[in-house]
């Protein structure tokens, strides 16, 4: 059997950790406050990649450049999507307006959650992003940012901690997101503000940066820009990796705990439909997705494992 990488620089001291991983921090918490919290796959990798500089600081450059030779596939694999994802639009496939509506309605006795929601939540008629955020409005935008951290940072510590379980998840992540990329290019779908703004449902508004709106806080793309899909709502990934990295969490952790992080998936779907970024619809259907992408990577490497093992001989 092939071994794995240590999981730390055996020269790395607890003092030069320590010190290392300090300036990051601070490095990173400065960045963020002037130019805005890393947001796209490729300035978010940069950054978690200078984490894993400092926390295994007495490590040697080649093992430091390990982290880009383990994970440049997926990044190509990300990279590629997000392109796609931009075109996905273009395709002169008619983008739908009414099936989510009349779904939500029928789960919700006849009115969609988003305009229930901002009925109830928004503190303002009518809604609109420059009204001044409640505490929920803040907490809810924090939970939505997230998507553009928590699946990476996931990675990072997986490929500081355990090689093999980091290319399990990041098959599934990338699985996750050219799943989504394969639905958006033949389903289309409006998104619940874009539905109000053509008049298909109610005065609702599109309000997700209104809970950092008086705290300056803002995300910025370093590399990737400019290409987005104002229609690539069905499924909803920001929904479906929330899910992902729940169920991951529960297949692979054994605390009894484990099943708070349940309310991750929860919180983020719940700000989505608030924020009418999407349809409760959207958000079940990512847990779909999430599923399929476990079960088919689960499937692969299940055959993969006995491809490489003919006969019940063991591994070398």
């Amino acid at each position: 059997m092939v071994a794995e990488p240590p999981a730390t620089a055996p020269g790395t001291t607890r003092s030069q950790r320590v010190r290392a991983t300090t300036a990051w921090a601070v490095a990173l918490v400065a960045w963020s406050l002037v130019i805005g919290i890393p947001n796209d796959t490729i300035g978010v990798t940069a950054w978690l990649w200078l984490g894993t500089v400092a926390w295994n600081a007495g490590a040697g450059r080649d093992e430091h450049l390990q982290f880009w030779r383990d994970w440049w596939p997926y990044l190509l694999a990300l990279v590629v999507y997000w392109f796609l994802r931009g075109l996905a639009d273009h395709t002169f496939v008619p983008v739908h307006y009414t099936f989510p509506i009349r779904f939500d309605e029928w789960l919700f006795g006849g009115t969609t959650p988003t305009e229930l929601a901002q009925q109830h939540w928004c503190a303002a008629d009518p809604c609109l992003k420059t009204t001044p955020p409640r505490w929920w409005d803040t907490a809810f935008t924090t939970v939505y940012a997230s998507h553009f951290l928590v699946a990476l940072s996931i990675a990072a510590v997986l490929w500081v901690r355990a090689r093999e379980e980091w290319r399990r998840w990041m098959r599934r992540f990338v699985a996750i997101n050219l799943i989504g990329l394969s639905i958006y290019f033949v389903y289309p779908m409006a998104p619940p503000w874009m539905a109000a703004r053509d008049g298909y449902l109610g005065d609702v508004r599109r309000i997700t940066s209104r809970g950092w709106s008086e705290i300056d806080l803002g995300r910025q793309n370093l590399v990737l820009h400019g290409m987005g899909n104002k229609v690539a709502a069905m499924p909803s990934l920001h929904a479906g990796i929330a899910f992902l990295v729940a169920f991951y969490a529960v297949w692979r952790l054994h605390s009894a705990w484990r099943f708070l992080v349940l309310l991750y998936p929860i919180a983020m779907s719940t700000a989505l439909v608030y924020f009418a970024e999407h349809y409760v619809v959207d958000a079940i259907a990512g847990s779909l997705v999430a599923i399929l992408a476990i079960a088919g990577c689960g499937w692969w490497e299940r055959r993969r494992g006995r491809a490489q093992v003919p006969d019940g001989s063991p591994p070398s």
